[in-house]
């Protein structure tokens, strides 16, 4: 795997290869590049596998050199010292990322995940990833749900519930369609917890806007906008309790 690495810190660059040569052997840094413009003459010269980019650059940042590139044909694994809220566009965006300083078991996961499946990203993605940074807080944001086929881009308002299944989970949307994603149900709880979405049960996560009932039992069950009843557990109901009443 050929490498490019782009920072305006060269001891961040400086760094980030030698833990890639120590942690990570078989990547091999192609050019270390310490401006966007340098960045973007290097790609087009050596065509890396991989290009681990820090966003925040003077002059042109990490996103602008993502758009200079009519279509970006390799992947991209964002280095950053954003906040919780940032890193969280990430995650919805389903684009990768290391955290300043970065952690070296962190690197190799990241390094893993792009043998096992491209990182490319795509225009909707780093529109999305960028719309979510500039402050949309307030505003339901758009998921990108990894599926075995690829992406599926929802609004957060449309997710009704979401259950385990194995390994995976199926996401159901308001307008009763499913969708499978390759991740385990804790993956989107962390991604939707701060958008009143709560887990209820070990197998469930439901949207808080979407319920239209709560029966009482041992737990009890929630009744859902789609009529599906979801099971509450008596450890789950407490955090309900607290959350939906008034």
């Amino acid at each position: 795997m050929t490498a490019i690495l782009i920072d305006d810190e060269v001891k961040c660059t400086q760094n980030l290869r030698i833990e890639l040569n120590e942690y990570c052997p078989d990547v091999s840094v192609l050019a270390e590049c310490n401006t966007a413009q340098k960045g973007i003459e290097a790609i087009q010269l050596y065509k890396p596998d991989v290009v681990f980019l820090d966003i925040e650059m003077p002059f042109m940042n990490g996103f602008e050199l993502l758009k200079a590139f009519d279509k970006i044909a390799f992947d991209v694994v964002f280095a950053t010292a954003y906040d919780e809220f940032a890193l969280k566009a990430f995650e919805f965006s389903a684009i990768d990322y290391l955290l300043k300083p970065i952690d070296p078991q962190r690197l190799i996961q990241a390094v893993e995940k792009l043998k096992k499946q491209s990182q490319i990203i795509g225009k909707q993605q780093l529109d999305m990833v960028l719309a979510n940074i500039r402050g949309l807080q307030n505003i339901r944001p758009t998921i990108a749900l990894p599926t075995l086929d690829g992406l599926e881009f929802v609004n957060v308002d449309e997710i009704s519930y979401a259950e385990a299944s194995d390994n995976y989970t199926i996401v159901h949307l308001s307008n009763k369609e499913r969708i499978l994603l390759s991740k385990p149900l804790k993956d989107l709880e962390g991604m939707l917890e701060s958008h009143n979405f709560l887990r209820v049960h070990y197998t469930f996560l439901v949207n808080l806007n979407q319920i239209r009932r709560y029966i009482k039992g041992q737990g009890g069950t929630l009744v859902m906008n789609d009529g599906k009843e979801v099971p509450v557990s008596r450890s789950g109901r407490p955090r309900l309790m607290e959350m939906i009443m008034i």
